[in-house]
């Protein structure tokens, strides 16, 4: 089965998570829980009135979890290559995980991006409209893809972005993660809730 790994436990890695997990492919998160979002308040995200970033964190969290994501928590991950048709990641200690895609969403630290040999644009990591680097399979999201533009909603829609080109990419036609009310229903019963 087609492996995702996914480096960066914060909006962008989650969701890349969730959406490849969700839609049949196994996803692997490794988080060091250094994210930003632990130092957030959210006033400015779609949906959301006011939720504290760590609280944030923790519902996303709950939402990948249920959908079956392995999340390698407190998990560093030291250095990230290519292999036969897709990519090892090794963690910090010397544990190796293979998969088919990487997903790179470490905020701003952009040392696996340049380690792995991806295209730079002045300080940040080339990508194109799918979040796809130069390396192919591997995308960049967030904070490492933007100079300033640093916002939990960009990096979440960054990595829903690479998520769903891994997909289109793995089905061979364009991939839409649409839900009507129905699917809800189907998957949580009748208030959307497990």
């Amino acid at each position: 089965m087609t492996h995702v790994l996914v480096v960066g436990g914060g909006p962008a890695g989650l969701t890349a998570a969730l959406f490849a997990e969700k839609n049949g492919l196994d996803a692997t998160v490794f988080d060091t829980d250094e994210t930003w979002m632990h130092k957030a308040h959210l006033f400015n995200y779609p949906g959301v009135g006011s939720v504290d970033g760590s609280a944030f964190l923790e519902t996303l969290r709950t939402q990948v979890d249920s959908f079956g994501v392995d999340r390698e928590q407190d998990t560093e991950i030291s250095a990230v290559s290519e292999s036969d048709g897709g990519f090892v990641v090794e963690t910090g200690d010397g544990e190796e995980n293979e998969g088919d895609y990487v997903v790179l969403a470490t905020g701003a630290n952009r040392d696996l991006a340049e380690s792995l040999g991806c295209a730079f644009d002045g300080d940040v990591v080339d990508v194109d409209v799918t979040m796809e680097t130069s390396v192919e399979g591997a995308y960049a999201t967030g904070a490492m893809v933007r100079a300033e533009e640093w916002q939990a909603v960009i990096s979440a829609g960054d990595g829903a972005a690479a998520a769903l080109n891994v997909l289109s990419e793995e089905k061979g036609e364009h991939y839409h993660d649409f839900d009507v009310p129905a699917d809800a229903e189907e998957t949580f019963g009748a208030f959307g809730e497990e």
